[in-house]
């Protein structure tokens, strides 16, 4: 129940103090009053929230910073919430009080996390959640009559939001999700899932049939392997027989290439002998005058090195005097002589000195321009001189890399190897240059293992004299034909047994996956009938809650009826089909919404909105906050509601007042009502809101 509450610098309000009547208080005033403000200060002072855009709108124009301060009591304690607000973030501060003194429950800067804190610990202390709260304490603007107006269908749909019966529509989705799941790993397991089963039991005839075709194709297959194999051994005795002839053949031709090739190769050596010495001798020829140079072309660079370093610090040394100068002409502009003084004092004065005459200045920034282009022209000339004496000492290194890697150290040594060449020449002009096979005796002379290779080849033509090679070949291919029919009848029948063969191991896998998967698809139909029975919104388990919720507020509304002077004592909530259907009573009476009178109908509502909010945890809080409850409201309905929140001041929940505070425009509709607490909103300017008290 909400005491006390403190507003500075709070949207409209300088510095508003309110008290709050244990039964009704109501906030009138025109609109624009600053009346609603009132309900975001009371909702973001206990949770945080507001209507605004953002905390700093909350914020008085024309001032930096405010805050709310709200004093409530709950479960038989009392409380204190307070934040702040500034451009920084303000504070949160949750206390109790103890006797007359405040102790901290939740203290600290918003913008550490603490503002959350706060509001978790004041949903703590009240037993009840935001989401809750507001629906259960917080009538806005339309939602009396909306009550009673709304269609059948719509009073089921508010009902499963009072109820949380989306929590249902996350459950049916999770299951569905779980099915999936489960789907998925039995896919993953098996390769299948329930859903493919008469697929499954498909595969199986179809393997069933495959095992049965493929039997008299493997039998007429092992009578043509048998016949292939007797005609192959027939062929290879025949072969056998002449195989050694035709092996002294081949080694024949073999020798004869041999000792071609190997004249050949003697050549080829000779010539790539020479070749590779003919290279050494060119590429070290010019190396030695090179290599002589190497120390001279070094001390040049060095020379040249320590000549441009001097010369750049010089031409540093001369750009810093420049920037100087030109800081001095900027002050010599400044420091002109008028009419014979001193801008500075002000004294009289013949002349500056040369240092503060632009003249001098500018004289001496051109001399030092002079001197930085020469300086720059010399660097240039450097850097040409020196990457010109770079490249030398690189072909200086390169030459002596050249050297070491041939291991020449003197042209003697170059010389000697230009006599070698010329010998090898000598040497390879006495040998054939072409070797075909009418000079092997010639090409045989070239050494002993040329003619030993020639006498092998003499031999081997005796033994092969009398050999028919064209008869060996016909039985070979013949031989060869067989078997690779052979081969092909292998592999065929190899196929159709491994066909037979993975038949019965698919049947096999295939029955046992689907023992298992008629058992998964058991498991589904039970996990989908509970997802329908249970976690349907419109099945056993949502209907049996909105049955109970129902109850409930029937039960809650009829006890508010009782205390209304109204002749409706009873009401009655029911689900039927899609609808909620409202029954009223009185005494032995039963009635629809469309026969009940205008103030009737504003009894029944009133009394189904708080039913609700008992069911939703309001009575935790003790106070319900109705935000103009007359909107859409005719002339009738207006007074009949007046009646009716007059009547609320004597409504007690558990021998605990219901607090109950109305904001409205229409200020007359209370003047003749037994409501005491009434507050009048007006407002001053843009900025400020006056209230005061009736």
């Amino acid at each position: 129940m909400i005491k006390a509450i403190e507003l500075v610098n709070f949207l409209p309000h300088s510095d508003t103090k309110l008290e709050f009547d244990e039964n009704t208080t109501v906030f009138v005033g025109k609109n624009g009053s600053g009346k609603s403000s009132i309900i975001d200060a009371i909702t973001f002072s206990l949770f945080g929230k507001h209507t605004r855009k953002n905390n700093k709108s909350l914020i008085r124009r024309g001032t930096n910073q405010g805050f709310v301060k709200i004093d409530f009591s709950a479960n038989g304690k009392n409380y204190q919430a307070l934040r702040k607000i500034d451009s920084k973030g303000g504070l949160a501060q949750f206390s109790e009080y103890v006797g007359e003194k405040l102790i901290p429950i939740v203290e600290g800067e918003r913008k550490l996390g603490l503002d959350e804190s706060m509001t978790q610990q004041v949903e703590k202390t009240f037993g009840i959640r935001w989401k809750e709260i507001q629906i259960a304490s917080i009538i806005r603007q339309g939602e009396i009559s909306s009550i009673i107006d709304k269609a059948g269908k719509e009073k089921k749909e508010l009902l499963n939001a009072v109820i949380g019966i989306d929590k249902l529509d996350t459950a049916l989705r999770s299951m569905g999700t779980i099915q999936k799941e489960f789907r998925k790993s039995i896919l993953e397991k098996f390769g299948y899932d329930d859903t493919q089963i008469p697929y499954l039991e498909n595969k199986i005839i179809e393997y069933r049939n495959e095992s049965k075709n493929a039997q008299p194709k493997l039998e007429k297959l092992a009578a043509e392997k048998i016949e292939q194999e007797e005609l192959i051994s027939k062929l290879e005795k025949q072969i056998q027989d002449d195989s050694s002839k035709e092996s002294h053949l081949k080694e024949l031709e073999s020798r004869k290439n041999e000792l071609i090739a190997y004249s050949i190769d003697v050549i080829k050596s000779i010539k790539r002998e020479v070749s590779e010495k003919e290279e050494i001798v060119k590429e070290c020829k010019p190396c030695f005058a090179l290599s002589k140079n190497k120390n001279e072309i070094e001390e040049k660079i060095n020379k040249i090195q320590k000549e441009y370093v001097h010369g750049e610090s010089e031409l540093a040394n001369l750009v810093e005097k420049q920037v100087r100068l030109e800081e001095h002409e900027e002050l010599a502009e400044k420091l002109v002589l008028k009419d014979g003084k001193c801008p500075v004092c002000d004294s009289s004065v013949d002349h500056l000195k040369p240092l503060f005459q632009k003249k001098h200045i500018e004289n001496e920034i051109v001399e030092i321009k002079k001197k930085v282009e020469q300086l720059k022209d010399e660097r240039h000339a450097f850097e040409q001189n020196l990457e010109k004496l770079s490249d030398n000492l690189e072909e200086s290194k390169k030459a002596e890399t050249i050297l070491s890697t041939y291991k020449i150290k003197n042209e003697l040594q170059l010389d000697e190897i230009i006599v070698e060449i010329k010998t090898k020449v000598q040497q390879m002009k006495k040998i054939p240059l072409t070797v075909n096979s009418g000079q092997l005796v010639e090409a045989a002379s070239l050494d002993s293992h040329a003619k030993t290779i020639y006498e092998n080849i003499v031999s081997l033509e005796k033994s092969t004299k009398d050999f028919d090679q064209q008869e060996f070949r016909k039985n070979k291919e013949s031989r060869d034909y067989s078997m690779r029919k052979l081969s092909q009848i292998d592999q065929e029948y190899g196929e159709i047994s491994g066909k037979i063969k993975n038949a019965k191991i698919e049947l096999e896998k295939l029955g046992s996956t689907l023992k298992e998967l008629e058992q998964v698809q058991g498991y589904v139909g039970e996990l989908e009938r509970i997802q329908n029975d249970v976690y349907n919104r419109n099945g056993p388990v949502g209907k049996s809650l909105r049955s109970w919720a129902l109850d409930i507020i029937s039960q809650k509304a009829s006890d508010y009826l009782e205390k209304f002077n109204t002749a409706i004592k009873r009401i009655a909530l029911s689900e039927e089909n899609t609808k909620i259907n409202t029954l009223c009573y009185s005494g032995k009476e039963v009635h629809d919404l469309e026969s009940l009178s205008g103030g009737e109908k504003v009894c029944v509502a009133v009394a189904v909105r708080l039913g609700m909010s008992h069911l939703l945890g309001a009575s935790n809080l003790n106070f319900m906050i109705l935000d103009e409850p007359t909107t859409d409201l005719d002339s009738e309905r207006k007074k009949d509601l007046v009646n009716v929140l007059s009547q609320l001041t004597n409504i007690n929940e558990n021998n605990s007042p219901m607090q109950f505070i109305i904001i409205t425009h229409e200020a007359e509709i209370f003047n003749d009502s037994s409501v005491e607490n009434i507050y009048e909103f007006v407002k001053l300017s843009k900025n400020e809101s006056k209230v005061s008290r009736r």
